[in-house]
């Protein structure tokens, strides 16, 4: 950024890949008090089995909704509030600049070449490895969390659109697809792909700091880009599955994260009932 202030230069597209996690909880919505956002959710709740995010004004139980790009930050851990940091400092730098800034913040980002070994990729990788090993599975809280999986095809569509954009102002735009597919149904999918005799457990376990559920709302990237990510989940699992499948069957670290994350205190092995 100082570069780009300080002398002659051509530069006049600057994007960040932000992070849905900027969003923590995200929106929801409350009977009482329509659509809030949520902060992080308590221990005591998740030993209960209560799962879902509370409303910050009256604390009853909320249910999920689309988020945003106006939404608050409330980021619930150190990688979102890099990214928050981030893109604040990009966008800012762009005004400054007088050029265009794009803060795209993805959702969860899947597809063919993605790691299979590194845990902090994502869930699809680590259901795969054990899928195709035949290992037991176990889902954390109750299954019906949920994320909005956004196929890596979309996403370079998106980061093409932004370096060929016409001058604007420097923006935020959320980039998914705007449905939410439940972890119990992302199991389904893998273990139905590869025939899998994988024990199936949904064990009431769950980790500090994460979220309940991702849904973007990404009426604003249409309406900015003239594009939204339309590869439906059912469709690219299957891609993705497809290229792990040629992949050699390597170890992962997966079990260790957990070990390390026990460690920390930041994840409950309790079962819930």
């Amino acid at each position: 950024m100082e570069l780009l202030l300080a002398g002659k230069h051509s530069v006049q597209n600057l994007i960040v890949a932000s992070s849905r996690a900027i969003y923590g909880e995200g929106a929801a919505l409350c009977a009482e008090h329509g659509l809030v956002y949520p902060l992080a959710r308590v221990t005591i709740d998740m030993k209960s089995g209560n799962f879902e995010p509370r409303c910050p004004q009256c604390g009853r139980y909320t249910t999920m909704t689309s988020t945003t790009e106006a939404a608050i930050f409330h980021p619930s851990s150190m990688y979102g509030l890099t990214k928050q940091v981030q893109e604040q400092m990009i966008l800012l730098y762009a005004a400054t600049l007088g050029i265009n800034g794009f803060a795209l913040r993805y959702q969860n980002v899947y597809g063919p070449g993605q790691s299979l070994k590194n845990p902090y990729t994502g869930i699809l990788a680590i259901f795969s490895n054990q899928a195709r090993a035949n290992e037991p599975i176990y889902i954390f809280e109750d299954g019906k969390e949920s994320r909005d999986f956004v196929y890596i095809d979309d996403v370079v569509e998106t980061t093409y659109r932004c370096v060929d954009a016409e001058k604007q102002s420097p923006i935020a735009l959320n980039v998914g697809t705007g449905v939410a597919v439940t972890v119990n149904d992302v199991v389904q999918a893998i273990v139905r792909y590869f025939g899998s005799s994988s024990k199936v457990s949904v064990n009431g376990a769950f980790r500090e700091g994460d979220i309940r559920h991702a849904c973007a709302d990404v009426t604003k990237l249409q309406r900015i880009l003239g594009f939204t990510p339309a590869r439906p989940f059912s469709e690219g699992i299957g891609e993705f599955l497809a290229w792990a499948s040629g992949e050699p069957l390597v170890a992962s670290a997966y079990e260790k994260s957990l070990v390390e994350l026990k460690l920390r205190g930041l994840i409950s092995i309790e079962i819930v009932a």
